[in-house]
């Protein structure tokens, strides 16, 4: 019985950690398309906005950044409510 229980456990855990650096993968492409969109849309239409230009890009950063750990902690809490 504890020899299954362990199992599961190890399983729930690589999954987590596969789901983990799925996100990860994923918010280092979204960094790539913001960058991108505020070089295309930003810096040409808004002149000397290199201030701005960094600012939307952190702002924009910081949101993914958020909801990425928002949902990471909802894994998380998903996990540990399944190891009990």
């Amino acid at each position: 019985m504890a020899r299954i229980i362990k199992q599961k456990e190890k399983n729930q855990e690589k999954r987590f950690h596969t789901e983990l650096l799925e996100q990860l993968v994923a918010a280092l492409a979204w960094n790539e398309t913001i960058q991108g969109f505020v070089k295309e849309f930003i810096e040409p239409r808004i002149p000397g906005s290199g201030l701005l230009s960094k600012l939307i890009y952190a702002l924009l950063v910081t949101l993914l950044a958020v909801l990425i750990t928002y949902q990471l902690s909802r894994l998380s809490a998903r996990f540990q409510q399944s190891k009990h």
